[in-house]
């Protein structure tokens, strides 16, 4: 809770100033809304009272209660629009400082993370802090001005009738206290209830087709529904176990109860000759209005609650550990790549990576072969710096990376994956990320280079076609404009996630062509998931628990008869297993250094 408080008071720091100014204006506001109450209930005493010619005090009262109603509105409007534009100006404020943020992280920060997450901070978390920040602050304020106010009116009329006036204030409140307790304690048990059930929905709705192939989707339709049951069975408990505390707190801090308290307690004083009749009239006036602003305190509690939990995960975006950056860039002298004794963890105890050597040398393809778990991916992705070693180094042309500037580094490294990411953007604008200033003739060689330029050519708008909406891909369509991207950018350095490994049997050989011209005369470093797809590279390294347990060529690791060797006799069985499964057209290969490069 403290470092909710906290992140909140650090995300609001900007605007501090100017939220102090708007809740002293709400709280002027709130005094002057109380003023025309007290000026009704004076007047009533000036009016009912036997002396005689007292015109002029009823005009000056009631002038006073006008008054106030315009102070009220004034000041009222000051606040809301002190507040809304702080707001407007703290959302620009948060939403720049993320970007900037998600800039500079890592890129295997987003790795680690869904696209939803980060869409969550930078939308729906910044948009939780909204009403907080523009009306439940200046709810709280008047929801404690206008019962002090009035209180304390209520006090110098009389202290006795006023004790009797706030009894179901102090009722109300303590019931109030018992059913938040209730709900406090539930709250983990419901956030809980409800990940379950977003959970099962995202695999029922991920896995339909599978489940369906097999036959199974009552079976995992079943899943959701006993996990909405136990939602719903959960819930029914909360609100039962809450609902006689909060009924009876609504009924005693209901106006009609408040009204019941002060007529019979008036009553009984004017009856005692402890109160005049018409001192009756500002408890009647001012006491049924105690209730309202207490149980906007309440709700408004609830708003600064969410908005504390919003405020911590924007600040652990905002917080991010970002990427260092050489103060002093040096500039490599070629493009030969260096693996000495590199490591890397994610967590600061396993390695993912132990102490690998590898030399990727110009216009040769390494491939990175070994189960899932054995640092292939880990590996590859360092070079691009999706994370930065943690000990031994990783150079470029005899530079280590980290003394490189990041707009050089990525000069010289593309990578393309299996899982392809297209921004809602245009065709063209996808192709040209890595140079914003290519011309349209140029993202047209690339995309005839990437073999898609026919099916960009039959979209509604061509290049212009805008991605989600008029341009809708395959995923192998998808992956040859991610190669058509890399093809434009013609870095020296290609690392390659296998991006063949899942494209539809239609297009797996257009994409085969479409690396092949992409990775011409480049240093490629392939991971590799199918051994068929390495059979040509220059070296293969086999990794296991991290480490390069061999290396060689193909022919070289057959007959050594070790790890590779297995693996190869497992793959070759496994196709003959399945010989309706096809075989690639093409595989990436090596070329000779002295090879074009595009």
């Amino acid at each position: 809770m403290a470092a909710e408080k906290a992140a909140l008071g650090e995300i609001l720091r900007p605007i501090k100033g100017r939220l102090r100014l708007a809740v002293a204006a709400q709280a002027v506001s709130a005094i002057a809304g109380v003023v025309p109450f007290i000026a009704i209930a004076e007047l009533g005493r000036v009016l009912l009272d036997n002396e005689p010619d007292r015109s002029d005090q009823a005009w000056t009262i009631t002038a006073i209660g006008a008054g106030a109603l315009l102070v009220r509105l004034i000041f009222m409007l000051a606040a809301g629009a002190l507040t809304h534009f702080a707001d407007n100006e703290l959302q620009l404020h948060i939403r720049r400082g993320l970007v900037a943020r998600l800039a500079r992280v890592p890129l295997g920060w987003f790795s680690e993370r869904n696209s939803g997450t980060v869409k969550k901070a930078v939308q729906d978390d910044v948009d939780a802090m909204h009403h907080m920040i523009a009306h439940s602050m200046l709810e709280m304020t008047s929801a404690t001005v206008v019962p002090a106010a009035s209180l304390a009116y209520l006090f110098w009329v009389d202290w006795q009738m006023t004790l009797v006036t706030i009894a179901p204030l102090v009722i109300g409140l303590g019931l109030y206290s018992i059913t938040m307790a209730g709900m406090a304690k539930h709250l983990p048990d419901y956030d809980r209830a409800m990940g379950a059930i977003n959970g099962s929905a995202v695999e029922f709705v991920q896995g339909i087709s599978v489940v369906k192939t097999f036959g199974q989707s009552r079976r995992a339709h079943q899943k959701f529904r006993d996990a909405a049951d136990d939602f719903a069975a959960f819930f029914l408990s909360w609100v039962r176990s809450t609902l006689n505390s909060k009924a009876a707190a609504e009924i005693v801090l209901s106006p009609i109860a408040v009204l019941v308290a002060v007529i019979t307690g008036g009553a009984i004083f004017v009856t005692d000759g402890r109160l005049a009749g018409v001192d009756l009239l500002p408890f009647a006036l001012l006491g049924i209005g105690l209730t309202a602003p207490v149980l906007a305190l309440f709700y408004a509690s609830y708003e600064l609650r969410f908005a504390k939990a919003a405020a911590e995960r924007v600040s652990e975006v905002m917080n991010a550990e970002e990427l260092p950056v050489a103060e002093s860039p040096r500039t490599p002298s070629g493009h030969h790549v260096s693996y000495q004794n590199v490591r890397f963890s994610y967590d600061g105890k396993k390695e993912a990576v132990a102490g690998v050597d590898l030399e990727l040398a110009p216009g040769t393809v390494t491939a990175l072969v070994g189960p899932s778990g054995s640092g292939k991916s880990t590996l590859a992705t360092l070079l691009p710096r999706f994370g930065d070693v943690t000990g031994g180094s990783l150079s470029i042309g005899g530079v280590d990376i980290r003394e490189l500037a990041l707009d050089d580094l990525y000069r010289r490294v593309a990578f393309v994956f299996q899982d392809v990411r297209l921004t809602q953007g245009t065709v063209a604008d996808n192709i040209r990320m890595a140079r914003p200033d290519a011309t349209a003739a140029e993202v047209a060689d690339a995309a005839r280079a990437a073999c898609v330029h026919d099916v960009i050519e039959a979209l509604p708008r061509g290049y212009d076609s805008v991605v989600g909406e008029d341009a809708r891909f395959s995923g192998g369509q998808a992956q040859r404009v991610s190669i058509a991207r890399a093809l434009l950018a013609d870095t020296p350095v290609i690392v390659l996630d296998e991006a063949a490994a899942y494209a539809d049997p239609q297009s797996e050989a257009a994409v085969q062509d479409a690396l092949s011209e992409l990775t011409r005369g480049k240093i490629v470093l392939l991971i590799a998931h199918r051994l068929s797809t390495v059979v040509d590279a220059d070296q293969i390294a086999v990794l296991e628990d991290g480490k390069i347990v061999e290396r060689g060529t193909h022919t070289e690791l057959v007959a050594r008869e070790g790890r590779y060797a297995r693996m190869w006799h497992a793959h070759e069985r496994n196709s003959a297993w399945q010989p309706h499964r096809p075989t690639p057209a093409t595989t990436v290969s090596a070329v000779p250094a002295g090879g074009t490069s595009r």
